[in-house]
């Protein structure tokens, strides 16, 4: 159970993690200083809760290893992230449809996580609930302007949505998790809120629902795109390249 425990933890630090990197590639090139800002402390968000969750895996793995061992010191087969985090930004619609299905299954995850009967999960969702409410609805929001827009934003955002549908079933859960969620150490099935969830929102967008075209997955099990290596190679440059030093 603590193995299966860990794992859960790092698929949702990784989670974290690699989104924050992403959206912080964003600085400088959004459409707007204040849309700039916006991702910027959405990635802030996702660091603070990754940092939470590396700093519980090291205490439940019991080797000693901190937060900055998992997000610096492990291989692409090591991580446990969704494959739908490690695509590329595209371009903003593309990010957008990505940040409308990753920010609804995360909501709906945390919160179905206040009720986990692990006190440090338990505690974590209760804050990361609120703050990726405002996520969605920071998300939600740019997605229902650029389809409700001009026929170039409404394009665009449909082809972003296109883009990321194939990459969302990892966000619904895992098939090896069934012991921790029968102990009530995480929740139960989003799959239906979220699908109803989305939906709406794209109805709202003016946006079509894609068809369910082939599904892919791998991430939560260390197979991974080939996006994930280059991003891990720029996030961890400095570190490996001055291991041990201090500001």
């Amino acid at each position: 159970m603590t193995a299966d425990l860990l794992t859960h933890v790092l698929r949702q630090g990784d989670r974290a993690l690699v989104l924050s990197h992403r959206l912080a590639q964003w600085i400088t090139h959004a459409p707007t200083l204040e849309e700039d800002v916006a991702l910027a402390n959405i990635s802030l968000d996702l660091l603070g809760q990754a940092r939470h969750l590396f700093t519980y895996a090291g205490e439940i793995e019991g080797k000693g290893h901190d937060e900055d061992h998992f997000a610096y010191w492990r291989d692409a087969a090591e991580f446990r992230n969704p494959l739908l985090v490690e695509q590329p930004n595209g371009d903003f619609a593309v990010t957008i449809a990505r940040q409308v299905f990753h920010d609804q299954a995360a909501l709906l995850y945390w919160e179905s996580m206040t009720e986990s009967t692990d006190a440090t999960l338990a505690a974590l969702a209760a804050r990361a609930r609120n703050e990726t409410a405002f996520h969605l609805q920071h998300s939600a929001g740019w997605l229902i302007r650029l389809g409700d827009g001009t026929d170039e934003s409404q394009r665009r955002a449909q082809a972003g949505v296109d883009a990321m549908w194939p990459f969302t079933l990892e966000l619904l859960g895992a098939d090896d998790e069934g012991a921790l969620r029968a102990d009530g150490l995480i929740g139960g099935s989003i799959e239906t809120a979220w699908r109803a969830a989305v939906a709406g929102t794209l109805l709202e967008a003016g946006l079509r629902t894609p068809t369910e075209a082939h599904q892919r997955a791998g991430g939560i099990h260390g197979t991974h795109s080939e996006h994930l290596e280059p991003l891990l190679e720029e996030m961890q440059q400095l570190a490996r390249a001055h291991p041990g030093a201090s500001w």
